[in-house]
């Protein structure tokens, strides 16, 4: 379900014209497709009691896991100024991202406005634009917050899919031969 989420929501964001940059969007896509194929290796080995798949589903979703908890923690652990901090160098190192959020918030230049460097939003016609720096501060603790929150949660479903995964591996086939070896 969260692979298929992300995926749904990347195409949802450049469908919408709300995010140009094809490389984010491919990143988000190709961890949702890397989380799908990764599910279905978890469903055929429990389909085929194959404890080979199993094993190797198992080490995959806890390292998912590592990944996803320390993520969302930092996340939530991130106070206003650290988040302004990131906010910063992320605007100045990235051209189309600076571009989308002028034009969908109508605001240019990051905590200062400058008449002359040029801004994709509507106000930079009649020059009366506000900086976007007070604009996405304004959302980005509340965003962090729920992406690590949500994140938390799934990366616990993970954690479940682990131990799962590993206390039911070794049982036997129902449908296999008994005398068989496991």
């Amino acid at each position: 379900l969260v692979s298929l989420l992300l995926i749904g929501i990347a195409t949802w964001g450049i469908g919408f014209g709300l995010i140009s940059s094809f490389r984010v969007v491919g990143v988000v896509i190709a961890v949702g497709v890397f989380l799908f194929f990764i599910a279905v290796v978890g469903l055929i080995g429990a389909v085929k009691h194959h404890q080979v798949l199993l094993f190797f589903y198992m080490i995959i979703l806890l390292l998912v896991f590592i990944v996803q908890f320390s993520v969302s923690c930092a996340c939530l652990a991130l106070n206003e100024e650290q988040q302004s901090e990131l906010l910063e160098v992320g605007w100045n190192n990235t051209n189309s991202a600076r571009t989308d959020i002028e034009r969908n918030l109508n605001c240019c230049g990051f905590r200062v406005f400058y008449p002359n460097e040029t801004c994709a939003s509507d106000c930079f016609r009649t020059r009366q634009c506000k900086p976007c720096a007070p604009i996405i501060e304004e959302y980005s603790g509340m965003v962090l917050r729920f992406v690590g929150g949500i994140g938390l949660f799934f990366s616990f479903t993970e954690i479940l899919g682990v131990w799962l995964t590993y206390r039911y591996r070794n049982q036997k086939d129902p449908r296999a031969n008994p005398s068989a070896f496991l």
